[in-house]
């Protein structure tokens, strides 16, 4: 059994309508450039705000960089007193006992 389908007027597509459709789609995509090209602009201004951030995060490693190695320093000073009183009293005990 064979069915036909039959169009209204209103559903043909005639070049005019298809010309019509066409233009609407360019003015679409036309819109949508226009409105991404707005958006990574903003998206670029914000990546240039949170570069100029990083920059001063740089500088307060940088200054806590040289903080700790100044502790660092300090701790190895220490250490080093340390292991020459150990020795001085492991000296004066071993001495003791000789004499």
């Amino acid at each position: 059994m064979l069915m036909a389908v039959m169009m209204s007027p209103r559903e043909r597509w005639t070049d005019e309508r298809i010309d019509d459709l066409n233009a609407k789609v360019d003015r679409g995509f036309a819109e949508l450039k226009s409105e991404m090209r707005e958006g990574f602009a903003k998206v670029d201004k914000r990546f240039e705000q949170v570069d100029k951030r990083f920059e001063q995060v740089d500088k307060r490693f940088e200054r806590i960089e040289d903080r700790l190695d100044k502790l660092t320093d300090r701790f190895e000073s220490l250490n080093r007193t340390l292991w020459g009183g150990a020795f001085v009293i492991a000296a004066a005990l071993l001495g003791g006992n000789l004499f």
